[in-house]
């Protein structure tokens, strides 16, 4: 019997983390028990206590009006259907038989048509600061995985031609989710798969075999659906001046197959090397031809027939993916005995199971969509939870420059070379903007804004805020109390809104990050940077930090060391420099 796998749950409001997570939990538990109370003094029905249990901790979040409170139940309008009850009512007899002994709450206040709001002591959260302060580059990081492997594969770019700027979209996307898991405690692999067999490998060796020939002075054409752009003719010029003498002398076929393994091997080290000056580096490199080599694909037939999920019709063997929720059955070989492009990647993900990931993530490009049901119910027909296999879908990239689509140079083929883009916006701009945006929206990329080195720039306003507090914390006047670090009874002394609604920025990084991670929302973290930036920024307007006060002093200079730290978390996790002078 397989074993129980240990999914990371997944979806927005899971998991809370953090002080704020903490508080959210204890509150819940109040609100749990004021509930109970209530219908044991018979002032709510039996079926509340129930109904209550249903909602789980969705039933508390934060106003967007942080003057109406820290927190906010709406319990009571959820139970106003169970109960019978108005839900202002109901709102009214949890707040009477509320304890809120040992919790920093100063005052409750039951709003609109049912809210029951919750505000704290302006100081709750001032430990946070001494906390991110001692945690350092641990900060924002959670146990939640606890060591249940995880692969994520991704960019995986055909070595038939360049990268192009979705891939350089699903890599940011990919390291960043990657890094988002291993954040929240999961062992996480990074893998590429490098599709290197197949019709399209032969069309590239003979697309080199006509640059080739044309290099020799002969007429040649390349085949119909073969590869152009100018690094096809590169590709034929080194094979030329490494193994131009073999060639001549070689057999056709046997020329062809030599020079679509010299294409594929000098495509995938550019790949390598582009993704590495990228910022991606992955844990495994894993090859169609060495999988199909090994007999992978026919031992994966094997079973899928064993277990009873294949049928014979026209002479050609199907796979029953209807029964797993697939629009229409899949054909695994055709009546010509070979294989189609869907039973290798069968055997693919089966190998990826037999290496024990408990959970496996494929980001794949946005021609792909159809894609998905059949490989998915491809996996379950293997013997895997529905679940076990999940899909995210990485949409198309439009450059824009002076308003305009970019015209950008297409030497390569007939793709935008992620070479270009990142040599024209830097390395942290183009990550930052790949994940400014949910993978599954398309994206449009404003070359010119990425360029700007204002604070109209996104990367730009955050990476300022991280280099302006390093700058602060230079001061000579600053190193001293930046040492000693402030106490409790100084960092009581942040008072100022401003200081408040920073700290409060920063107890949501260990919250972000989780919820970034299951819900698969890298997004979430450039989101949260700008946010934090300008909290900070707001700051510092309004609160001098080297004031003549001392202890006021300390505190200002750990908030602002707390927020440099926070910063840098998140753009590390982004992929993203944090530099100190700019």
């Amino acid at each position: 019997m397989r074993e129980p796998r240990a999914n990371p749950p997944a979806g927005p409001g899971r998991f809370k983390a953090g002080k704020v997570g903490e508080m959210e939990r204890a509150l819940s538990c109040t609100v749990r028990s004021a509930v109970a109370k209530a219908c044991r003094e018979e002032r709510l029905p039996p079926a509340a206590a129930e109904a209550f249990e249903e909602l789980g901790p969705a039933h508390l979040e934060v106003p967007r009006d942080r003057s109406k409170g820290d927190f906010a139940t709406t319990a009571a309008l959820r139970l106003a259907g169970p109960c019978g009850m108005p839900p202002r009512r109901i709102a009214e007899e949890l707040e009477a038989g509320l304890d809120l002994s040992g919790l920093p709450v100063v005052r409750t206040e039951v709003a609109g048509p049912g809210f029951l709001n919750f505000h704290l002591a302006p100081g709750w959260l001032n430990d946070v600061v001494a906390d991110i302060r001692r945690q350092g580059s641990a900060y924002g990081r959670s146990d939640l995985g606890r060591g249940v492997r995880v692969q994520v594969e991704f960019v995986s770019a055909n070595p038939t031609g360049p990268l192009g700027v979705v891939n350089a979209r699903a890599a940011a996307v990919g390291d960043t989710l990657a890094s988002l898991l291993e954040a929240t405690g999961f062992d996480v692999e990074r893998e590429y798969y490098i599709n290197d067999a197949g019709s399209q490998i032969d069309k590239l060796g003979r697309s080199v075999e006509a640059r080739w020939l044309e290099l020799q002075g002969l007429e040649a054409s390349v085949p119909e659906g073969g590869y152009q752009g100018e690094y096809i003719i590169d590709i034929a010029r080194a094979y030329e001046a490494e193994r131009g003498e073999w060639a001549r002398a070689a057999d056709g076929e046997e020329r062809v197959r030599d020079m679509a393994r010299f294409a594929v091997e000098r495509m995938v080290k550019t790949h390598r090397e582009q993704l590495a000056e990228f910022g991606v580096e992955f844990d495994v490199w894993f090859s169609q031809a060495r999988l199909m080599e090994t007999g992978a694909v026919e031992r994966t037939l094997a079973d899928l027939e064993a277990r009873g999920h294949t049928y014979r019709k026209d002479g050609a063997v199907w796979l029953r993916t209807t029964a797993f929720g697939d629009d229409k059955d899949r054909v695994l070989v055709k009546s010509d005995g070979e294989p189609t492009y869907v039973l290798p990647d069968i055997a693919y993900h089966r190998d990826k199971f037999s290496r024990g990931f408990r959970h496996v993530i494929d980001l794949l490009g946005p021609d792909h969509h159809g894609y998905v049901a059949r490989l998915k119910a491809a996996v379950q027909a293997l013997g895997y939870p529905e679940d076990a296999l999940e899909i995210l879908i990485v949409q198309v990239v439009r450059l824009v420059e002076g308003g305009r689509p970019a015209r950008m140079s297409k030497r390569r083929g007939q793709i935008v070379p992620m070479e270009d883009l990142v040599e024209k916006v830097g390395r942290d701009a183009a990550r930052f903007f790949f994940l400014m945006r949910s993978q599954d929206s398309h994206l449009d990329f404003d070359i010119d804004l990425a360029r700007h080195r204002t604070a109209d720039n996104p990367v730009y306003y955050v990476q300022y805020a991280h280099a302006r507090i390093s700058s602060i914390l230079r001061q000579p006047e600053a190193a001293a109390d930046v040492r000693a670090g402030a106490g409790p009874d100084e960092l009581a002394l942040l008072l100022e809104p401003s200081e408040l609604a920073l700290i409060r920025k920063l107890a949501d990084l260990p919250e972000e990050v989780a919820g970034a991670a299951l819900a698969r929302e890298p997004h979430r973290l450039t989101r949260y940077a700008i946010e934090l930036a300008t909290a900070f920024h707001k700051f510092y307007d309004e609160c001098r930090v080297l004031v003549d006060d001392r202890p006021l002093r300390r505190a200002r200079l750990a908030l602002a060391d707390a927020t440099r730290i926070t910063l840098a978390n998140v753009l590390a996790l982004c992929g993203v420099s944090a530099p100190e002078r700019m």
